[in-house]
């Protein structure tokens, strides 16, 4: 079944992008005015669930690459989107069918929808991740054996290269010193695939979700009730905690932005770009890849890693993630213990004391 995503649709998706991305992804304001001018250009884009994908597509990844905390003042040129699909299609002989997102983030939910409007292309209703993690590898296509590369990646001043890797932590490493040249962030096109793979591999409904979340959001406000409340109802999470922040320690740092803020209450998270751990009383109550999502307590606008501020109320909210996140062989590149974290991943079940899983 084939819908059309519409500028209409923008508030919405941005703000549940900017929820899903668990703190990372980029500003979902930035994405959204990139998006808005491509549809004004353009019209609207086809979004195209990964179920009919036809087997020979030719679906190409597009996002933003860098540290969240440098793109607040380095905005993406309008024209680095369509030139890293076009610069690897090229390269790979194929002419692109379909864009797609690799992660549900604030920006890189949202430049996939400018790209595929460029280019005139519909749009995969899926991404790679189901949440936003840091690094390049750390995508379910990836670990079901899609290669990273060949990938490219430009910035404003025109600066085009493709990078042909022999596996995804290569790619990693080398497009990140690529980005911190490039003034720590890049756009970035990579992980392409056929339909056939897409289908098997990519998160199912991301963006038909990140819509519901924010009109979820949006609605309560308007109806006085909950936000936070509506946003778990979606999501399928809880709310682990509720305070204020107290103190941010935070620093861009090989392309990442790192640290951990601390709330009233005895709550600690811990991020590299995405929130990675939440700690309450001592106690690890959740972490990756498990989704830890924070929002402001009043209004339920997700409040992204950049933008957490001394004073800010706060209620941090834990979804479990996409069960393949729980593989072996996924938790050996996005467990706790592989961002440096001494402890085995816990799961948001693992926090519920009232006996009803979530």
């Amino acid at each position: 079944m084939t819908a059309l995503l519409t500028a209409e649709d923008l508030p919405a998706l941005a703000r549940g992008a900017a929820l899903l991305g668990t703190g990372g992804g980029g500003d979902p304001y930035l994405g959204r005015l990139l998006a808005q001018r491509a549809l004004r250009e353009h019209g609207p884009v086809p979004l195209v669930a990964p179920a009919d994908l036809p087997d020979d597509a030719a679906v190409f990844v597009v996002a933003q690459m860098g540290a969240p905390t440098v793109s607040v003042e380095k905005l993406p040129a309008y024209d680095e989107i369509g030139r890293a699909v076009t610069a690897l299609a090229a390269h790979l002989g194929v002419t692109p069918t379909h864009v797609a997102c690799i992660e549900a983030g604030g920006i890189n939910s949202t430049i996939p929808v400018a790209g595929a409007a460029m280019l005139g292309l519909p749009l995969v209703d899926g991404d790679g991740m189901g949440r936003a993690f840091p690094e390049l590898q750390m995508v379910l296509p990836g670990v079901a054996g899609v290669p990273a590369t060949p990938m490219s990646i430009t910035d404003e001043q025109g600066n085009t290269g493709i990078l042909g890797c022999p596996t995804a932590k290569w790619a990693e490493d080398l497009a990140r010193c690529m980005t911190i040249t490039m003034g720590c962030t890049a756009i970035i096109s990579n992980y392409p695939m056929t339909g056939a793979r897409a289908r098997e591999t990519m998160i199912r409904g991301t963006l038909g979700l990140c819509v519901r979340i924010g009109r979820a959001i949006a609605g309560a406000r308007a109806g006085f009730t909950d936000p936070v409340a509506a946003a778990a109802t979606v999501v399928g999470g809880r709310v682990v905690h509720t305070g204020k922040v107290v103190d941010v320690e935070r620093r861009t740092t090989t392309g990442f932005a790192r640290g951990t803020a601390t709330l009233s209450g005895g709550c600690v998270l811990r991020f590299q770009n995405e929130h990675l751990i939440a700690e309450v009383d001592g106690t690890t109550v959740v972490t990756t890849p498990d989704l830890i999502m924070v929002l402001d307590t009043a209004t339920g606008e997700p409040v992204t890693t950049e933008a957490l501020r001394f004073g800010h109320r706060v209620s941090v909210l834990a979804a479990p993630a996409d069960p393949r996140w729980h593989t072996p062989e996924a938790i050996a590149v996005v467990g706790p213990r592989y961002f440096g974290y001494d402890t085995d991943p816990v799961r948001v079940h693992d926090t519920v004391t009232d006996g009803a899983p979530v």
